[in-house]
């Protein structure tokens, strides 16, 4: 592993507007090539792209957009479909946006004249997270300031709905176990649900706030990792509801937290934006030091790649590509 400390940007893609949330789809779409969905003011953009790190044919990285959703509204959060199929005649894209307006935006498309969206209105207070169901995609699972977790039928129903104590900040979904769902509160507990008897059956614990951000791993589902104040924290949930190892990484509080999809020893975290450069660093459990230091203007979001150690920021008319070793 090269230990570069201040890897350069290795691509950009041009935006029409300010990035507030950019997403690679977690899922195979049956492509070559990766989607992405990036949100600005009042749209939702679906493209895709090819790394020259996957195809020796590509030359750095070559994206394509291919449709353009009027959102009407500032885009805060987007998540994806595994329904999505680039493979299917015609194909489908499917994601699932949250406004700054407390609702939830569900979009299908075929890519030609097929456009629906619908809306699901019940939070009372700005969403932060989202995300499908990870084996049928049939329901999407929620976290607001309004002090609940929510999952909803693609109708738009309630399906189910968590009080919790304080503002819920990241949700995510078991990928085997589809009654599991974890949710991250701001006062630095995470706990997980199971979705069939409607009970919290575990629960971790920061010992400091604000937590802003927590991910679950996918190649290793016993880890947990999240940021809070200026720390990452990393949890064995098998081990002690407290942290195993957390290190203090960002001066001006940590806002994101992401694990690599293809290393459970990768993982990103950013600083908080608004300032005139967020700092995004890119860690490895074996390492003492950050592996990866960038910067983006003003940066917003951070998502990794599906099957490359290579993740994205938003910023100011731009999205930032940042490639790693494993």
């Amino acid at each position: 592993m090269k230990q570069d400390s201040t890897r350069n940007i290795a691509y950009t893609v041009d935006c029409e507007d300010y990035v507030h949330v950019v997403k690679f789809n977690p899922f195979d779409s049956g492509d070559a090539c990766s989607l992405l969905a990036y949100g600005g003011n009042n749209y939702v953009v679906i493209g895709t792209c090819r790394f020259q790190e996957e195809d020796a044919e590509v030359e750095g990285m070559q994206y394509k957009t291919l449709r353009t959703f009027h959102h009407g509204i500032r885009v805060d959060a987007i998540a994806w479909s595994p329904e999505t199929r680039l493979d299917a005649i015609p194909p489908q894209i499917r994601f699932c946006t949250a406004a700054s307006d407390r609702k939830l935006r569900l979009f299908t498309s075929d890519l030609q004249d097929k456009n629906e969206f619908k809306t699901f209105d019940g939070h009372s207070d700005y969403i932060n997270d989202l995300v499908f169901a990870p084996n049928e995609g049939q329901e999407v699972a929620s976290v607001s300031d309004d002090h609940t977790c929510r999952v909803w039928d693609l109708e738009g129903n309630e399906k189910a709905h968590f009080v919790l104590r304080s503002p819920g900040m990241s949700v995510c979904w078991h990928p085997e176990e589809a009654f599991k769902l974890m949710v991250a509160e701001k006062n630095g507990t995470i706990r997980f649900y199971d979705l069939i008897t409607q009970q919290a059956i575990l629960s971790l614990e920061c010992e400091q706030t604000p937590l802003m951000s927590a991910d679950w791993c996918l190649k290793n589902t016993l880890k947990i990792g999240a940021v809070a104040g200026n720390d990452w924290l990393i949890w064995d949930i098998t081990r002690s509801s407290y942290p195993q190892d957390k290190r203090p990484v960002h001066v001006d509080r940590a806002r994101l937290f992401r694990w690599s999809r293809v290393n459970e020893n990768l993982f990103a975290t950013t600083g908080y934006p608004g300032k005139t450069t967020t700092q995004l660093l890119v860690h490895h459990l074996g390492h003492p030091q950050p592996i990866l230091t960038g910067t983006a203007a003003v940066g917003s979001g951070l998502t990794w790649h599906r099957t490359l150690p290579l993740c994205a920021v938003g910023g100011d008319h731009k999205i930032f590509f940042w490639v790693t070793e494993m």
